[in-house]
């Protein structure tokens, strides 16, 4: 229903001119003034991270899923584990203007999770190695997935995040129980950057390095692991070459050897131990 204002009847005193101006000019003194108290923060709480190309070159990152979480590195930018980490620990970040990314899992799940019965039992395929309780899952089943996995992104986004990484996005180069193909695989990776940005949240690929260049446009960074050793951080050009960062960890090595490479690449690279614990070692910026 139309609401009308509630307009004074036609009979009722019309207040002299020179009072008619003089309320008129105090109303819009007092729409026009600033109001103390109201000014927009530099990134609201919870708003997208923002990624300007102009800086995605000069940014220093922190990989940390383990121990105590130490919002003192001197990073830009902060990988990090949703549960673990605390919304009084996204706000310590996010006061020294931190861009901070948190990585979920999208094509596993862990009997530990606190949605894991969410998953069905028709879903849930072979072990991952190396990971007791986790499992891989059919990517093909989105209607089923892409629910939990909202849920997911909404406690990212709700502890002050501004973008998600996807972890497991890689199981049809898996054993993981499922026919899964590459096409399989695409189309999966490219529903789950749809989602993030419907939820305000900008998508960063992890690994999938076969995947990259038809998925670059897709996503606003990638986070890398062992390219260097692996051979293949030429294939990461995709998106350095459009002016997206590249987050790119080695685990082993001589940063003084392996930052020759990367840095020639323009991407942001760091050592760590594979506990990714606070402890890193990061390449100098170009």
């Amino acid at each position: 229903m139309r609401i009308r204002p509630a307009w004074p009847p036609a009979h009722a005193r019309v207040l002299p001119r020179g009072l008619r101006r003089g309320i008129a000019v105090a109303l819009t003194v007092l729409l026009l003034s600033p109001v103390p108290g109201c000014r927009e923060p530099l990134v609201p709480p919870g708003a997208p991270t923002p990624w300007p190309t102009a800086q995605a070159h000069s940014w220093q990152w922190q990989w940390q899923l383990s121990g105590p979480l130490d919002v003192t590195v001197d990073a830009d930018v902060f990988l990090l584990d949703p549960v673990g980490t605390t919304s009084t620990d996204t706000a310590a970040l996010r006061a020294r203007d931190r861009r901070l990314i948190c990585q979920v899992r999208v094509g596993t799940y862990a009997a530990t999770d606190p949605d894991a019965s969410r998953f069905p039992t028709v879903v849930r395929g072979e072990p991952v190695a190396g990971r007791p309780g986790s499992r891989w899952l059919d990517v093909r089943q989105w209607d089923t997935l892409s629910r939990v996995l909202a849920d997911r992104f909404r406690l990212c986004r709700g502890k002050g995040f501004g973008a998600v990484a996807f972890d497991d996005a890689d199981g049809y180069l898996q054993r993981s129980g499922f026919p899964l193909d590459f096409d399989d695989q695409l189309l999966f990776n490219r529903r789950l950057a749809r989602l993030a940005r419907s939820l305000d949240l900008s998508p960063g690929l992890v690994d999938d390095v076969p995947q990259v260049a038809a998925l670059a446009p897709d996503f606003d960074f990638a986070v890398n692991q062992e390219c260097v050793r692996r051979r293949e951080c030429a294939k990461l050009l995709p998106f350095s070459d459009a002016h997206k960062p590249v987050f790119h960890v080695e685990y082993t090595g001589d940063p003084a050897a392996f930052c020759v490479t990367t840095v020639g690449y323009g991407f942001a690279s760091i050592l760590k131990a594979r506990t990714l614990d606070a402890w890193r070692e990061s390449c100098p910026l170009p």
